[in-house]
């Protein structure tokens, strides 16, 4: 395992602790909502911090984009935060939430880190090297055709403005395929395209921390990203398609039928 995956590991169990200690607690738990349906609570925090400070420790140039505190510069490596992707479910006591932490190099993605700590789950993926899920190889699945392909979504639930649009490609979607399921954590269900459980995915509105872990574990695992015009502008614009090769052409071409010229351009 590269070096700074062993750090990202160490950086993601700290705050897997975090979460799992107050998860049987969380009726006591100090939230604050930052905007419609979206919520913060002192577990975010006290994750995002036990990250940082592992991080920090290791490469103190580096700078960081975390979901909680924001931007902070640093040299030409930047990691992408997600303390606690599933803060609803977590509030909820919904066994669907996890940790994201990804290293860009230049605006390229080079390192991934995704856990789920409820199932002790650590989905990991350097450039050229593959992605794993605990230590064990990892690829998309074989699914060839979208009437067979069991896909995850999410829905634009912040900003309602993209919802009829949305419910045109669940239209167009599911009465081809073998289901499609919301589980509200972007990470957890790209880490789960990657390895072959999920055939494809597609979202709205998403930001860099829900998604560049996952996406660079896509890859690794012989699957494909794009946004949804088939751009590598994901991480800018939050809309993203990802599956297997297969399934991807499949979904492409079905979505880009139905989408307005504002999501696929």
């Amino acid at each position: 395992m590269h070096p700074i995956i062993n750090i990202a590991v160490k950086a993601a169990r700290r705050a897997g602790n975090v979460i799992m200690r107050h998860l049987d607690r969380v009726d006591r738990l100090t939230v604050e909502n930052k905007g419609r349906n979206d919520f913060v609570s002192e577990v975010d925090r006290q994750a995002e911090a036990e990250i940082i400070a592992v991080l920090r420790a290791a490469y103190p140039d580096h700078g960081y984009l975390a979901e909680e505190s924001g931007a902070q510069p640093g040299n030409d490596y930047r990691w992408i935060i997600d303390p606690l992707d599933g803060t609803t479910n977590f509030l909820h006591g919904y066994p669907q939430f996890g940790v994201s932490i990804a290293l860009e190099h230049k605006g390229r993605l080079e390192h991934a880190v995704v856990f789920d700590p409820h199932k002790n789950e650590l989905f990991t993926a350097s450039r050229g090297g593959g992605a794993q899920l605990n230590d064990r190889r990892i690829r998309v699945s074989a699914v060839t055709d979208l009437e067979y392909a069991l896909l995850g979504t999410g829905f634009p639930f912040r900003e309602q403005e993209h919802l009829e649009t949305w419910i045109d490609t669940l239209r167009t979607l599911l009465p081809i395929c073998s289901g499609v399921r919301r589980a509200g954590s972007a990470a957890l269900d790209l880490a789960h395209v990657a390895a072959g459980r999920f055939d494809g995915f597609w979202e709205f509105g998403l930001s860099p921390w829900d998604m560049a872990a996952g996406c660079l574990l896509i890859e690794e695992a012989g699957g494909l990203v794009s946004d949804l015009g088939g751009g590598k502008n994901y991480l800018q614009n939050g809309n993203i398609l990802a599956a297997n090769p297969k399934i991807f052409v499949q979904m492409h071409e079905r979505l880009r039928a139905v989408l307005p010229a504002a999501l696929t351009g």
